[in-house]
């Protein structure tokens, strides 16, 4: 996976992902958070999501799942919510945070460390 995100592993970066229902979207959080990938996981409100899928206009009601960690951890939280998750192809977007409460930005280091 390609992170561009300057070699700085205590960066902290906010992943969109989603999830088809509440409950696995709530599984997801619990071992990303539980496993130390990731410091803290909100799970929305249940959404429409329309997209292109396999040449077809797809809607499903999704979960929007925002995951915060450092970038160090990107590969890990990838690797884990591919495995945890039923989609064959995931949302994964990673957006790097360039500013921040230093308090809580040190929290997501020492969290995910």
């Amino acid at each position: 996976m390609n992170t561009n995100l300057d070699n700085d592993v205590n960066q902290p970066v906010v992943i969109m992902s989603t999830a088809p229902d509440e409950l696995i979207g709530k599984r997801i959080a619990h071992y990303l958070v539980e496993e130390g990938l990731a410091a803290c996981v909100n799970l929305g409100q249940e959404s429409l999501s329309m997209f292109m899928w396999k040449g077809s206009l797809e809607g499903e009601k999704e979960y929007a799942l925002t995951i915060k960690t450092r970038a160090g951890r990107i590969n890990h939280v990838f690797q884990r919510l591919s495995d945890l998750h039923p989609y064959e192809v995931p949302e994964f977007l990673v957006i790097p945070v360039h500013s921040g409460s230093q308090q809580y930005v040190d929290w997501i280091i020492q969290t995910t460390s």
